[in-house]
């Protein structure tokens, strides 16, 4: 068991590509073929900083986005992100060979490239122009996130300075980024790339604890796998697929860090994966399994009722294994596994791009671009606007439920004057009073996972000064300050209430 290792670099035979994408229609490999060998002549005999053709490069971001199953046209335009940027080709000579959709795909991946800030003005105007580019075409996103993976494996050839800068946004903003758009495999692949650069000696530090301890050998793990496979046949549960992963290395001293670097309390290093055709049989699976084994209190948590923020879903239980170790058990459906892995990019595939569910999965998670872009433009100071974003948006989240079921994503800390107005403005604007857990609460009140929450609204009820304070989120602040200064007269006797 080893943890999750970067890619090795790449054939350029676009065959490699067509491998990962069994179902590629002949016209979609005639494109992406074109595309490879267009960039190759452009980029001619440019060289990276390790002496290797920098087509290489750009034939691995293609790599990546095929890895991901995008659409042909994502797929093209990743091999060909850097060739207005970096060679003597026109916007019209691409256009005439290829079309106007991926002339805009590449040229959106060129202006996230072009940055002329340092420090926090580089932080803030490089977000700025993801969530633009969120907004306006989701791909070009994932295509600079792919570039951004192969950047940070092939770390090794730039100076120490350009190492610790790229390494830092990288962890600061590409792999948050892919966390809240679901990308669990390219965030773990991110995150890893860039800590041994952040914060080397803590990495070496993981990689002790990580070789020091065996949270359940190769031969109990076959056993308890020989054992569900058997059981859950006798139960009529199907398993389409079983294996396991290790966790990856800085979720790992994300952890420790809260156990005070003690290993022995992270039960998750190992975590078994048991795919099953549908949701009815993820229960019956996880009803075999603490039938065969004795769960760890309190380690079973239910995803598949009450999903992440990013769309995760699956049951997750612990088990004693019976040789004295824990074990994490994972249980899911493969469109539950797929989502998880890949998240927003499995809605991009070039089979369902922007159809259907699809469509409202990716307006779905892609939606708080605009808002967060609406409120940024009050915010006056670099450093203000990173600390909302990451309190807002990057931040540990708490999933809170209306009475009737829906599921409200907050940040950690969030009170029900938040919940309110992440529900809707007008409910936030007036709320005369809240329950939560069906007792009457102060408005205050931090809200926890899975907390129900029910707010009562009365016309005559409006935001009072003191509810900025209450407030956590960026938005539920904006709100209460844009009513208060709109209607400020008019609230002069319900202020001090």
């Amino acid at each position: 068991m080893t943890p999750y290792s970067p890619l090795t670099l790449p054939d350029t035979n676009p065959a490699r590509i067509f491998a990962l994408l069994p179902d590629l229609k002949e016209h979609d490999k005639e494109l992406i073929t074109r595309a490879c060998y267009f960039a190759e002549k452009a980029h001619g005999g440019q060289l990276r900083k390790s002496g290797e053709p920098y087509y290489n490069h750009v034939f691995a971001t293609g790599i990546n986005l095929a890895t991901l199953r995008m659409d042909a046209e994502t797929i093209a335009a990743g091999i060909m992100h850097d060739v207005l940027e970096d060679t003597s080709v026109t916007d019209e000579e691409m256009r005439k060979e290829f079309g106007p959709t991926i002339v805009c795909l590449v040229q959106g991946v060129t202006k996230l490239g072009k940055l002329k800030y340092s420090g926090a003005e580089r932080h803030v105007e490089s977000l700025r122009k993801f969530f633009i580019a969120m907004s306006d075409d989701i791909r070009v996103v994932v295509i600079k996130l792919c570039d951004r993976l192969h950047n940070i494996q092939t770390l090794q050839y730039v100076s120490p300075e350009k190492q610790k800068r790229i390494a830092l946004e990288t962890l600061e903003i590409h792999a948050r980024l892919a966390n809240r758009l679901g990308m669990g495999r390219l965030k773990a692949q991110l995150e890893d790339a860039a800590f041994p650069y952040v914060y080397p000696d803590e990495y070496k530090k993981t990689i002790e604890l990580f070789e020091s301890v065996r949270p359940i050998s190769d031969e109990q793990l076959e056993k308890v796998v020989n054992t569900l496979k058997e059981e859950l046949v006798i139960f009529d549960v199907e398993i389409r697929q079983i294996d396991y992963r290790v966790k990856h290395l800085y979720s790992l001293w994300q952890k420790l860090k809260r156990y005070k670097m003690d290993v022995s309390k992270v039960h998750d290093i190992v975590a078994l994966r048991i795919i099953v055709p549908n949701v009815g049989d993820c229960y019956q699976a996880l009803g075999v399994i603490h039938g065969l084994y004795r769960p760890v209190p309190t380690r079973f948590k239910d995803y598949i009722a009450v999903p992440k923020p990013n769309g995760y879903k699956s049951l997750h239980t612990t088990i004693f294994s019976g040789d004295g170790s824990t074990l994490e058990i994972q249980i899911r459906t493969k469109e539950m596994h797929i989502e998880a892995e890949y998240g927003i990019a499995s809605h991009l595939s070039y089979k369902e791009l922007g159809k259907g569910r699809h469509k409202e999965e990716i307006i779905k998670k892609t939606g708080w671009t605009k808002e967060l872009l609406e409120w940024q433009k009050d915010v006056e100071h670099h450093q203000d606007f990173i600390k909302n974003l990451k309190n807002d948006f990057f931040e540990n989240r708490v999933f809170v439920l209306t009475p009737k079921g829906d599921v409200i994503d907050l940040p950690e800390g969030s009170t029900t004057i938040d919940f309110a107005y992440a529900v809707h403005s007008d409910v936030g604007d007036h709320t005369a009073s809240a329950k939560v857990n069906g007792k009457m609460v102060p408005l205050d009140t931090i809200l926890q996972n899975k907390d129900i929450v029910e707010i009562e609204t009365k016309e005559n009820s409006s935001p009072k000064r003191k509810w900025i304070d209450m407030a956590k989120t960026t938005m539920a602040k904006r709100h209460i300050r844009a009513y208060i200064k709109e209607h400020g007269g008019a609230l002069d006797k319900f202020l001090t209430r």
